[in-house]
């Protein structure tokens, strides 16, 4: 498990937990993120900028300070495999 902030970009993953207060919960939450959502790391701006995410088709920036209180952790990304039938 890993914060947000140190996420590779194009890396997709899941919320595990978010730290903090009922402030930064509820900050997340008008944002539409929850624990057990998937999101993915778009961009990671320089010198300690913002945080571009995607989660469910939108792209939303988190300060630092926000998304190092963010536990995620990596998703697998496994090729689906259609079910054979028998005949």
């Amino acid at each position: 498990m890993t914060t947000l902030d140190t996420v590779d970009v194009l890396r997709k993953t899941r919320v595990v937990f978010i730290e903090g207060g009922q402030g930064v919960g509820a900050h997340l939450n008008t944002l539409g993120i929850h624990v057990g959502d998937c999101l993915e790391v778009v961009e990671r701006a320089p010198f300690r900028g913002p945080v571009l995410i995607e989660i469910n088709g939108t792209r939303l920036a988190l300060g630092r300070g926000v998304a190092c209180r963010v536990r995620v952790e990596a998703i697998e990304d496994r090729p689906v495999v259609p079910a054979v039938r028998a005949s």
